[in-house]
């Protein structure tokens, strides 16, 4: 079934869908932590979080979208328990380390394999990633910092919502966290107007040095001066990114770490650092001389995008990333017709580490499905 058609189903018929799907039938074989969740496997409380959802009070006045986003969100919350679930020999707990961070990708890519919209689905896919937060609020130094810095990934109405369905949809009796304290949530988000929204910064600058600094300051308000516009191309091999620097380019220059590779006659599999050293080396003649350019290469994980985002704002560039990413198969198509093409193997490989960028690592974002 593909998402156009599984989007539109009822709950129910989306619930037996996912029962039957390989992380579905895994999770029922789960079992988790009785005193957290004594109603048994996670596929039983995944279920129950389902039900929950549409018991909201808020749900019937929600758009086809936010339950989309909220549904979904529940099937996939907890799907990479069974990859990550491990039981303390000493105490005979069961644990599941980091199945939120490891959840994030396994629903991008049950996502991206169903024909999701690239937006819908990193929506869903950050929800799962930050499901867990409200639920910490209260043993935060800085509550508000928390709710600010979720704003800009995740809506926190429903980031509210659902772990209020996932607190209920257990029966668990006693709870270290109970449901009083997601309210906090709320209120917190409220208070620093982002409940609904993304936290409204004074200006793009402002945002950009809130997530770069180890003791944001929400009230700081920057000049926004830029010396150039750096435009920092992300996606897999065959996304189409030099398409895009085509059709809207305005004729800037282009650093391409493929040329690169061309010019030093290095194979993309080999050792990169030569190509690496160069490619700094042009970016900084740019930067020194204030020249607006284009930075194009796959740039898929965040940690590679923050080095040369960072080396950017050495030199107080305006940074704008441009993610492209059409459907799988239309990628796979592109590749073959490249003149380098790049094994099938590996763009599955890449694929399954993609972190597609967010606003929260530059002054402008624009997400291309073309």
């Amino acid at each position: 079934m593909k998402w156009e058609k599984l989007s539109r189903a009822c709950a129910d018929d989306i619930v037996a869908w996912a029962s039957d799907q390989p992380w579905g039938r895994e999770m029922a074989k789960c079992n988790q932590d009785k005193d957290w969740h004594s109603e048994g496997d996670v596929w039983t409380h995944t279920k129950m979080v389902c039900c929950e959802l549409q018991r909201l009070d808020e749900w019937d006045s929600l758009n086809d979208q936010q339950r989309t986003i909220l549904m979904f969100t529940a099937l996939l919350h907890d799907a990479a328990k069974p990859l990550t679930s491990q039981i303390d020999q000493q105490t005979g707990r069961i644990t599941s380390p980091k199945h939120a961070v490891k959840g994030e990708h396994l629903a991008r890519s049950v996502l991206r394999n169903l024909g999701c919209d690239l937006q819908t689905r990193e929506e869903i896919a950050r929800m799962v990633r930050f499901h867990g937060r409200p639920a910490f609020l209260l043993e935060k130094a800085n509550p508000a910092h928390e709710v600010v810095s979720l704003s800009w990934l995740v809506n926190n109405e429903l980031l509210f919502l659902f772990a209020t369905a996932d607190t209920r949809g257990r029966t668990t009796v006693e709870m270290g966290r109970p449901e009083e304290n997601l309210h906090f949530w709320k209120m917190e988000s409220e208070e620093n107007n982002c409940f609904n929204q993304p936290y409204p910064f004074p200006n793009a600058h402002a945002r950009f040095l809130y997530y770069r600094q180890k003791e944001p300051d929400l009230y700081y308000v920057p000049h926004e001066q830029y010396s150039c516009t750096v435009t920092m191309l992300s996606g897999l091999p065959g996304s189409g990114k030099d398409t895009w620097l085509s059709k809207n380019s305005h004729n800037n220059p282009v650093i391409s770490l493929d040329e690169i590779r061309r010019e030093l006659q290095i194979d993309a599999m080999a050792n990169q650092g030569e190509v690496i050293q160069l490619a700094r080396e042009r970016c900084r003649e740019y930067l020194r001389e204030n020249i607006s350019f284009a930075f194009n290469a796959t740039n898929i994980t965040r940690q590679t995008r923050q080095r040369w985002i960072s080396l950017f704002a050495d030199y107080d560039a305006h940074i704008e990333i441009v993610y492209v990413e059409p459907a799988f198969d239309n990628i796979l198509l592109q590749n073959r017709q490249r003149e380098q093409t790049v094994p099938e193997r590996v763009i599955h490989k890449l694929a399954e580490k993609c972190e597609p960028p967010t606003w929260t690592e530059a002054h402008r974002l624009v997400l291309s499905e073309s």
